[in-house]
């Protein structure tokens, strides 16, 4: 006897899988319209990491055929590379300083610019926006931090007094990374940045209207209970966003301080993984390198999760 649901086809004789195929039936003209992508994202995003997960588990140089060695590139890794040590704790490090602060950084500049006037909203957007596209940016602070007179922090410095003579900004062990930070953290108004105005501005100004009768007093609380709760979507896209630019920072330090930077000051895990992947074509130690770093972003973007799905509680 059919059950009554929703679907008056359902036969409760059928099993999951047999709903399933028929639903699928169904809809078959959605899934045809999904099928591209799925077909792409299956091809070069799953398919490469599951052989990833293989091939680290080898010795592997792209001239002769894996030979297996089981645990032994994750041992050498944190056993026996000084170097990935290093990177770890420098792209920690990074993760941590930059991670957090460009998401809330993300998140207050857009509501600050969804407070503005539709044109003048356009124009702000595009100022926080382009240092995030600016193929340029690199060039510009080359120019301001750069290791002569003609630097501009250090045009000034000399001018005041305040120095003798130029200062090396990427050749000093202690300004690469403080500055490549502050770089990274300018550069961060991203897609996340994006996502952040496109939610305030779909938010149904009826809700805090209803939210001002049940006793909401301030724009705290409004931002809490009304706000945060509505985006919660973008909150998440905006997350996995940060993450992943905090993780793969290795960019901004190469193009400001070269690869590797002075006493591999600011080295990181995608410099290491460029040097063995890239440079020695030992695809399989690349392969655990690339592998560890997944696992963190991963772990980061589901504590992250978790924190997010507090919001408005």
């Amino acid at each position: 006897m059919a059950k009554k649901t929703k679907d008056a086809t359902y036969n409760g004789n059928m099993t999951k899988a047999q709903w399933t195929w028929l639903l699928m039936k169904r809809y078959k003209i959605g899934y045809f319209m999904i099928a591209p992508f799925m077909i792409l994202f299956f091809l070069f995003t799953v398919i490469p990491v599951v052989a990833s997960i293989f091939v680290s588990l080898t010795d592997y140089n792209m001239l002769q055929w894996p030979n297996w060695v089981g645990l032994n590139n994750y041992i050498t890794l944190f056993l026996d590379d000084d170097l990935f040590i290093i990177a770890l704790k420098n792209t920690l490090l990074f993760a941590v300083a930059v991670g957090p602060a460009s998401y809330l950084l993300s998140f207050c500049v857009a509501w600050f610019i969804n407070e503005l006037s539709p044109k003048m909203r356009a124009f702000v957007t595009l100022i926080f926006y382009a240092p995030s596209i600016s193929g340029g940016a690199y060039t510009i602070f080359s120019y301001i931090f750069a290791s002569d007179s003609y630097g501009l922090v250090n045009g000034w410095l000399l001018k005041f007094g305040l120095i003798d003579s130029p200062i090396l900004f990427f050749q000093n062990t202690k300004w690469v990374m403080p500055l490549c930070i502050a770089i990274a953290l300018w550069m961060s108004l991203g897609t996340a940045f994006l996502s952040f105005i496109a939610g305030l501005q779909g938010l149904d100004r009826s809700q805090f209207e209803a939210a001002a009768v049940d006793g909401i007093t301030n724009r705290w609380q409004e931002l809490w209970y009304v706000t945060l709760p509505n985006m919660k979507s973008q909150l998440r896209f905006g997350a996995v966003m940060a993450i992943t630019g905090s993780f793969g920072f290795g960019a901004v330090v190469t193009a400001l301080a070269g690869n590797p930077s002075v006493e591999y000051c600011a080295y990181t895990i995608a410099h290491h993984l460029e040097e063995y992947g890239g440079s020695r074509m030992e695809v399989g130690y690349a392969s655990a390198i690339s592998f560890v770093l997944f696992l963190i972003m991963v772990g980061a973007n589901m504590l992250v999760q978790k924190l997010l799905a507090k919001v408005g509680e």
